[in-house]
Protein backbone atom coordinates (compact mmCIF):
# COMPACT_ATOMS: atom_id res chain seq x y z
CA UNK A 1 0.00 0.00 0.00
CA UNK A 2 1.31 3.05 -1.02
CA UNK A 3 1.13 6.35 1.51
CA UNK A 4 -1.15 8.53 1.11
CA UNK A 5 1.26 11.84 1.18
CA UNK A 6 3.18 9.55 -1.86
CA UNK A 7 0.42 8.50 -3.92
CA UNK A 8 0.03 10.87 -7.30
CA UNK A 9 -2.37 13.56 -7.20
CA UNK A 10 -4.87 13.30 -9.97
CA UNK A 11 -7.01 15.59 -11.22
CA UNK A 12 -10.33 14.32 -13.39
CA UNK A 13 -11.80 17.23 -15.39
CA UNK A 14 -15.04 16.13 -17.60
CA UNK A 15 -15.74 14.11 -14.16
CA UNK A 16 -19.45 13.46 -14.86
CA UNK A 17 -19.21 12.30 -18.42
CA UNK A 18 -19.45 8.74 -18.94
CA UNK A 19 -15.82 8.56 -19.49
CA UNK A 20 -14.70 10.81 -16.78
CA UNK A 21 -16.98 9.19 -14.22
CA UNK A 22 -15.12 5.47 -15.21
CA UNK A 23 -11.36 7.30 -14.94
CA UNK A 24 -13.06 9.06 -10.58
CA UNK A 25 -13.39 5.61 -9.91
CA UNK A 26 -10.04 3.87 -11.77
CA UNK A 27 -8.33 6.56 -9.36
CA UNK A 28 -10.15 6.37 -6.15
CA UNK A 29 -9.57 2.19 -7.06
CA UNK A 30 -5.49 2.83 -7.38
CA UNK A 31 -3.30 2.12 -4.26
CA UNK A 32 -0.91 4.67 -5.83
CA UNK A 33 -2.96 7.15 -7.13
CA UNK A 34 -5.88 9.65 -5.02
CA UNK A 35 -7.99 12.04 -6.31
CA UNK A 36 -7.27 15.24 -5.68
CA UNK A 37 -10.23 17.01 -7.88
CA UNK A 38 -13.26 16.13 -9.99
CA UNK A 39 -14.23 18.72 -12.08
CA UNK A 40 -17.34 18.67 -14.88
CA UNK A 41 -16.96 20.22 -18.12
CA UNK A 42 -17.27 24.02 -18.46
CA UNK A 43 -15.99 24.20 -14.46
CA UNK A 44 -13.54 27.20 -14.54
CA UNK A 45 -10.24 25.09 -14.38
CA UNK A 46 -8.89 28.36 -11.93
CA UNK A 47 -10.29 26.64 -8.94
CA UNK A 48 -8.40 23.69 -9.54
CA UNK A 49 -5.23 23.65 -6.81
CA UNK A 50 -2.45 23.60 -8.87
CA UNK A 51 0.26 23.21 -6.26
CA UNK A 52 -1.91 19.87 -4.72
CA UNK A 53 -2.34 18.57 -8.51
CA UNK A 54 0.19 16.64 -10.11
CA UNK A 55 -1.69 14.80 -12.88
CA UNK A 56 -5.01 16.15 -14.61
CA UNK A 57 -7.30 14.07 -17.21
CA UNK A 58 -9.38 15.52 -19.61
CA UNK A 59 -12.21 13.56 -20.98
CA UNK A 60 -14.40 16.29 -21.97
CA UNK A 61 -15.65 17.90 -25.73
CA UNK A 62 -13.56 19.07 -28.68
CA UNK A 63 -14.47 22.46 -28.35
CA UNK A 64 -12.60 22.63 -24.92
CA UNK A 65 -10.17 20.02 -24.66
CA UNK A 66 -7.32 22.61 -26.60
CA UNK A 67 -7.80 24.93 -23.91
CA UNK A 68 -8.11 22.87 -20.66
CA UNK A 69 -4.48 21.99 -22.27
CA UNK A 70 -3.01 25.37 -22.13
CA UNK A 71 -4.26 25.94 -18.92
CA UNK A 72 -3.10 23.13 -17.66
CA UNK A 73 0.50 24.15 -18.74
CA UNK A 74 0.09 27.40 -17.49
CA UNK A 75 -0.47 25.96 -14.24
CA UNK A 76 2.39 23.24 -14.26
CA UNK A 77 0.38 20.27 -14.25
CA UNK A 78 0.75 17.38 -16.54
CA UNK A 79 -2.03 16.24 -18.73
CA UNK A 80 -3.70 13.18 -19.89
CA UNK A 81 -6.26 13.61 -22.41
CA UNK A 82 -8.55 11.07 -23.71
CA UNK A 83 -10.49 13.84 -25.29
CA UNK A 84 -11.15 13.83 -29.49
CA UNK A 85 -10.97 16.12 -32.29
CA UNK A 86 -7.19 16.30 -32.48
CA UNK A 87 -5.97 17.86 -35.54
CA UNK A 88 -2.02 18.28 -36.64
CA UNK A 89 -1.98 22.58 -36.43
CA UNK A 90 -3.52 22.21 -32.15
CA UNK A 91 -1.12 19.19 -31.51
CA UNK A 92 1.44 21.43 -33.07
CA UNK A 93 0.41 24.09 -30.50
CA UNK A 94 0.69 22.37 -27.70
CA UNK A 95 4.22 21.04 -28.51
CA UNK A 96 5.12 24.96 -28.90
CA UNK A 97 3.59 25.57 -25.42
CA UNK A 98 5.53 22.94 -23.96
CA UNK A 99 8.78 24.39 -25.24
CA UNK A 100 8.08 26.96 -22.68
CA UNK A 101 7.59 24.91 -20.00
CA UNK A 102 10.02 21.85 -20.29
CA UNK A 103 8.85 19.93 -16.86
CA UNK A 104 5.43 19.86 -17.90
CA UNK A 105 4.47 16.53 -19.73
CA UNK A 106 1.18 15.93 -21.67
CA UNK A 107 0.02 12.23 -23.22
CA UNK A 108 -3.02 12.82 -26.02
CA UNK A 109 -4.10 9.19 -27.00
CA UNK A 110 -6.44 8.63 -29.45
CA UNK A 111 -7.57 5.25 -27.78
CA UNK A 112 -6.49 3.94 -24.63
CA UNK A 113 -7.84 0.86 -24.66
CA UNK A 114 -4.54 -1.12 -24.55
CA UNK A 115 -5.81 -3.95 -27.04
CA UNK A 116 -6.60 -1.16 -29.93
CA UNK A 117 -3.10 0.46 -29.54
CA UNK A 118 -1.63 -3.08 -30.44
CA UNK A 119 -4.02 -2.93 -33.56
CA UNK A 120 -2.99 -0.02 -34.89
CA UNK A 121 0.38 -1.14 -34.54
CA UNK A 122 0.21 -4.68 -35.92
CA UNK A 123 -2.35 -2.71 -38.71
CA UNK A 124 0.96 -0.61 -39.58
CA UNK A 125 3.53 -3.29 -39.57
CA UNK A 126 0.97 -5.48 -42.01
CA UNK A 127 0.22 -2.69 -44.18
CA UNK A 128 3.22 -2.62 -46.39
CA UNK A 129 2.97 -6.17 -47.72
CA UNK A 130 -0.63 -5.78 -48.71
CA UNK A 131 -2.60 -3.56 -51.96
CA UNK A 132 -5.29 -2.27 -49.97
CA UNK A 133 -5.54 -1.06 -46.63
CA UNK A 134 -9.07 0.67 -45.76
CA UNK A 135 -10.47 1.43 -41.91
CA UNK A 136 -14.25 1.02 -40.63
CA UNK A 137 -14.75 2.43 -37.07
CA UNK A 138 -17.94 1.73 -35.23
CA UNK A 139 -19.26 4.01 -31.97
CA UNK A 140 -22.11 5.07 -30.10
CA UNK A 141 -24.44 7.15 -31.34
CA UNK A 142 -23.87 10.31 -29.48
CA UNK A 143 -19.85 10.92 -30.62
CA UNK A 144 -19.57 14.33 -31.95
CA UNK A 145 -16.82 13.76 -33.95
CA UNK A 146 -16.20 11.49 -37.47
CA UNK A 147 -14.03 9.78 -37.96
CA UNK A 148 -12.91 8.90 -34.71
CA UNK A 149 -9.28 9.99 -33.32
CA UNK A 150 -8.68 5.93 -33.27
CA UNK A 151 -9.13 5.66 -37.42
CA UNK A 152 -7.37 9.04 -37.86
CA UNK A 153 -4.53 7.89 -36.07
CA UNK A 154 -4.34 4.39 -37.67
CA UNK A 155 -4.99 5.45 -41.37
CA UNK A 156 -1.92 7.67 -40.94
CA UNK A 157 0.27 5.17 -39.01
CA UNK A 158 -0.97 2.61 -42.11
CA UNK A 159 -0.60 5.50 -45.08
CA UNK A 160 3.00 5.76 -43.24
CA UNK A 161 3.77 2.55 -43.42
CA UNK A 162 3.03 1.78 -46.95
CA UNK A 163 4.67 5.35 -48.27
CA UNK A 164 7.85 3.77 -46.34
CA UNK A 165 7.76 0.80 -48.36
CA UNK A 166 7.00 2.73 -51.33
CA UNK A 167 3.65 1.60 -52.23
CA UNK A 168 1.54 3.83 -54.54
CA UNK A 169 -1.77 4.36 -53.75
CA UNK A 170 -4.54 1.72 -53.12
CA UNK A 171 -6.27 0.26 -56.59
CA UNK A 172 -9.57 2.09 -56.90
CA UNK A 173 -11.57 2.68 -60.14
CA UNK A 174 -14.61 4.32 -58.36
CA UNK A 175 -15.63 7.24 -60.90
CA UNK A 176 -17.24 10.54 -58.71
CA UNK A 177 -19.69 11.18 -61.48
CA UNK A 178 -21.13 7.20 -61.18
CA UNK A 179 -20.56 7.41 -57.26
CA UNK A 180 -22.87 9.58 -53.77
CA UNK A 181 -20.85 12.04 -52.37
CA UNK A 182 -19.14 10.33 -49.48
CA UNK A 183 -20.07 6.76 -50.34
CA UNK A 184 -16.21 6.08 -50.02
CA UNK A 185 -15.52 7.92 -46.50
CA UNK A 186 -13.15 10.33 -45.88
CA UNK A 187 -9.41 10.23 -46.86
CA UNK A 188 -7.04 10.05 -44.27
CA UNK A 189 -3.21 10.85 -45.90
CA UNK A 190 -5.01 8.65 -49.18
CA UNK A 191 -6.21 5.71 -46.55
CA UNK A 192 -10.28 5.55 -47.08
CA UNK A 193 -12.16 5.43 -43.35
CA UNK A 194 -15.69 4.41 -43.12
CA UNK A 195 -17.79 5.67 -40.16
CA UNK A 196 -20.60 4.06 -38.40
CA UNK A 197 -22.88 5.61 -35.53
CA UNK A 198 -25.29 2.62 -33.66
CA UNK A 199 -27.09 2.45 -30.98
CA UNK A 200 -25.77 -0.03 -29.09
CA UNK A 201 -21.78 0.10 -29.94
CA UNK A 202 -19.02 1.63 -27.70
CA UNK A 203 -15.95 1.45 -29.83
CA UNK A 204 -14.67 -1.08 -31.87
CA UNK A 205 -12.81 -0.57 -35.11
CA UNK A 206 -11.76 -2.86 -38.52
CA UNK A 207 -8.54 -2.31 -40.13
CA UNK A 208 -9.05 -4.42 -43.66
CA UNK A 209 -5.70 -5.02 -45.72
CA UNK A 210 -6.10 -7.00 -49.08
CA UNK A 211 -4.19 -8.45 -51.73
CA UNK A 212 -5.18 -10.51 -54.44
CA UNK A 213 -7.03 -13.85 -53.40
CA UNK A 214 -6.87 -12.94 -49.48
CA UNK A 215 -7.43 -10.20 -47.13
CA UNK A 216 -6.98 -9.55 -43.35
CA UNK A 217 -8.81 -8.17 -40.56
CA UNK A 218 -7.23 -7.16 -37.78
CA UNK A 219 -10.64 -5.71 -35.23
CA UNK A 220 -10.75 -4.37 -32.30
CA UNK A 221 -13.89 -4.10 -30.14
CA UNK A 222 -14.11 -2.50 -26.75
CA UNK A 223 -17.67 -3.74 -25.37
CA UNK A 224 -17.43 -1.06 -21.81
CA UNK A 225 -15.80 2.12 -21.00
CA UNK A 226 -13.77 -0.03 -17.91
CA UNK A 227 -11.09 -1.32 -20.97
CA UNK A 228 -10.02 2.02 -21.25
CA UNK A 229 -8.98 2.71 -17.81
CA UNK A 230 -5.49 0.11 -17.96
CA UNK A 231 -4.57 2.11 -20.80
CA UNK A 232 -5.60 5.98 -18.74
CA UNK A 233 -3.71 4.87 -15.32
CA UNK A 234 -0.44 3.70 -17.34
CA UNK A 235 -0.89 7.25 -19.04
CA UNK A 236 -0.91 8.96 -15.29
CA UNK A 237 1.60 7.09 -13.88
CA UNK A 238 4.19 8.24 -16.78
CA UNK A 239 3.61 11.26 -17.60
CA UNK A 240 5.46 13.27 -14.85
CA UNK A 241 8.46 11.14 -16.35
CA UNK A 242 7.71 12.40 -20.37
CA UNK A 243 8.46 15.88 -20.52
CA UNK A 244 7.24 17.71 -23.28
CA UNK A 245 4.07 15.97 -26.13
CA UNK A 246 3.19 12.40 -26.35
CA UNK A 247 0.63 10.96 -28.82
CA UNK A 248 -0.57 8.10 -28.42
CA UNK A 249 0.41 5.08 -25.93
CA UNK A 250 2.67 3.36 -28.42
CA UNK A 251 5.84 5.09 -26.84
CA UNK A 252 4.80 4.13 -23.11
CA UNK A 253 4.27 0.41 -24.13
CA UNK A 254 7.47 1.03 -25.94
CA UNK A 255 5.96 0.08 -29.40
CA UNK A 256 7.91 2.81 -31.02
Amino acid sequence: MVAVDQAIAVAVIGAKGRMGSAVVKAVQAAPDLRLADALDVGDPLSSLPADAVQVAVDFTVPSAAEDNVHQLIDLGVNAVVGTSGWDGPALERVRRHLAEAREVGVVIAPNFALGAVLAMHFAAQAAPFFESAEVIELHHPDKLDAPSGTARHTAAAVAAARAAAGLGAAPDATDPDRSEPGARGAAIDGVHVHSVRLRGLVAHEEILLGNPGEYLTIRHDSLDRVSFMPGVLLAVRQVSTRPGLTVGLEPLLNLS
